[in-house]
């Protein structure tokens, strides 16, 4: 009987009867899907691992009772904390949905159902652009108190009104 390999990179992957590559989660045909798909695919699935990663360091800390350990475990996660952002920022550089989104919602101290409603008011909820005299104030009072705590070296994710 031949020895059939758990994973297997060919086009024959379906008559071998293994699973391509890198993840058992596709849910189209793999031969389907364009190479940006696949990238976005294994980014995606490698954020939501370090995610789990988080949670459980996160709650072997909490079960913990020796305080050394507790130190390494707490070192650890901040580890997967790094290596998730790593993989959030190569998926807001490749992904302008992502872009879009992470600038909307991120560095900013407006509550986070303010800065939806403020960006469907700026846009409109067909995502079209209203006219700016309609724009709450709001999101110019965030735009100008943003850039009151940032400099110009900053290279954070907020964006600047283009409203004067």
């Amino acid at each position: 009987m031949p020895v059939v390999a758990t994973r297997c990179t060919c086009a024959d992957r379906e008559r071998h009867g293994v699973d391509p590559i890198g993840s058992e989660t596709y849910h189209e045909p793999y031969e389907v899907l364009s190479a940006e798909t696949r990238e976005m695919h294994r980014a995606i699935v490698s954020l939501m691992e370090e995610l789990e990663a988080i949670d459980w360091y996160q709650q072997r800390m909490d079960g913990c009772t020796d305080d050394e350990l507790r130190e390494i475990l707490r070192h650890n996660k901040d580890e997967e904390i790094e290596h998730a952002m790593m993989t959030l920022e190569w998926i807001r550089r490749r992904s302008p949905e992502f872009d879009h989104e992470m600038r909307t919602y991120l560095f900013t101290d407006v509550p986070i159902l303010r800065a939806e409603e403020e960006a469907k008011g700026a846009t409109g909820e067909d995502g079209a652009a209203e006219d700016t005299a309609k724009a709450p104030g709001a999101r110019a009072e965030r735009d100008a108190s943003a850039s009151d705590k940032h400099t110009e070296e900053d290279h954070s994710l907020r964006i600047r009104s283009l409203r004067t």
